[in-house]
């Protein structure tokens, strides 16, 4: 009987110990958290391009996707701010250059334009063979699964 009581009186404090924190509101100045820290520029910059690769292979329409850009470059500017990561003064123009740069050694469709993944083979909205280039002579290769360079013979990367 005596067993049945304690282990009763076990329960019923464990029990207390897990509810009380979900109907009792923290104390202030009691360990209660602060401020939500800023995302990490990593998480920011991986949103934004989740978001244009989201909009290239058609699950955003344009206008949620301009809605996106804008509060997620604003999070992810605010982020490198707060690391110290950039300088205060970062301007929306500057902001699209970088872009631009991050876009500039990607393959890009002759209709679709510059291509969200860095290792596409064929572009992901028409499904058009997307041209490559010779590493060592830096002629264009347009045949889809070549495995030699037209103009030198090179090996191409598979």
């Amino acid at each position: 009987m005596i067993a049945l009581v304690l282990g009763t009186v076990l329960a019923l404090a464990a029990l207390a110990f897990v509810l009380v924190p979900l109907f009792v509101a923290p104390r202030a100045g009691a360990g209660a958290p602060h401020a939500l820290p800023s995302p990490a520029p990593v998480d920011a910059i991986a949103a934004l391009r989740e978001v244009e690769f989201d909009r290239e292979t058609g699950k955003l329409s344009d206008s949620d996707y301009a809605a996106l850009k804008a509060e997620y470059t604003r999070d992810a500017l605010a982020a490198l701010r707060a690391q110290d990561a950039a300088p205060s003064g970062v301007s929306d123009a500057e902001v699209e250059a970088m872009i631009l740069a991050y876009r500039a050694p990607r393959k890009a469709c002759a209709t679709c334009g510059p291509r969200p993944e860095a290792d596409a083979i064929y572009c992901s909205a028409c499904g058009r063979f997307l041209a490559g280039a010779c590493a060592r002579c830096g002629a264009e290769v347009t045949e889809p699964g070549a495995r030699f360079c037209p103009a030198c013979g090179a090996t191409l990367a598979a």
